[in-house]
């Protein structure tokens, strides 16, 4: 379980940009009930099945949806960050889900209890309209993962994953091994070791013991297939651009 921790540590609430985007009357109806969180590394936040007493609002960490098959292996079908939020199943009447959610980038996030956000959904228009935007970009994010696992190359996936997870973090570097990178695809480590030398090979990553630097994101979105631009679009689309966004674009 996530563990609480003093507000002079954590990011401001709306670091998260749903929260961001909500009014001033929005924001200070939920503002009470967030509750900041430290989210390390390969927290699990749900399980397969499991009941979810929250849904998160990652400030600065990234979190993972795993389907895990009776054997033990796994595929990641989506991933969040600070455009989103995790546990849509409390708000979309379903109460569990059949993925796991894994933290694959530490950092924080804004947690609000399961009964606090049904009430709130139910009775805020503008909080639900919100919300289910979210939730159809995350629908097309899952269903052009399953495209793209099915038809592209690892490379091509790799090159996705990289930048699904850049655009959800400040900066261009990654902390994540090449095992867990392979878990997150479905493929065996071998595959993601060839692909990811071969990306440095082209001078588009560097890569040393768990850290990747994308040295040339332009050609790696060169490289990449379709899917990428196909779920970035949806989002664009469907959701706020983020705070800073907006200010620049007034100024």
């Amino acid at each position: 379980m996530p563990k609480a921790v003093p507000a002079t540590t954590l990011p401001s609430p709306k670091e998260n940009h749903l929260l961001a985007a909500l009014s001033d009357e929005a924001y200070r109806r939920l503002l009470p009930s967030l509750e900041g969180v430290a989210l390390p590394l390969g927290m699990v936040l749900y399980e397969s099945g499991g009941t979810q007493g929250y849904v998160y609002f990652p400030t600065d960490s990234i979190v993972s949806l795993l389907y895990v098959l009776a054997d033990g292996a796994s595929a990641e079908i989506a991933v969040t960050g600070s455009e989103g939020l995790v546990g849509i199943a409390l708000f979309m009447g379903g109460e569990t889900t059949p993925s796991r959610a894994v933290v694959q980038s530490a950092g924080h996030a804004y947690r609000l209890r399961a009964s606090v956000c049904k009430a709130q959904f139910d009775a805020n228009p503008e909080l639900q309209h919100l919300l289910l935007r979210f939730t159809q970009a995350l629908i097309t994010q899952m269903t052009q993962t399953a495209v793209c696992n099915r038809h592209h190359s690892i490379d091509q996936q790799l090159c996705r994953w990289l930048l699904l997870s850049l655009d959800r973090l400040k900066g261009d570097h990654l902390s994540m091994t090449q095992e867990l990178i392979a878990n997150m695809l479905g493929v065996r480590r071998e595959g993601v070791t060839e692909a990811a030398s071969r990306l440095q090979a082209a001078g588009l990553i560097e890569y040393r013991r768990g850290d990747i630097h994308v040295t040339d994101r332009k050609r790696l979105e060169a490289r990449v297939c379709e899917c990428y631009a196909v779920v970035k679009r949806e989002y664009d689309r469907l959701l706020p651009a983020p705070r800073a966004a907006h200010i620049a674009a007034v100024g």
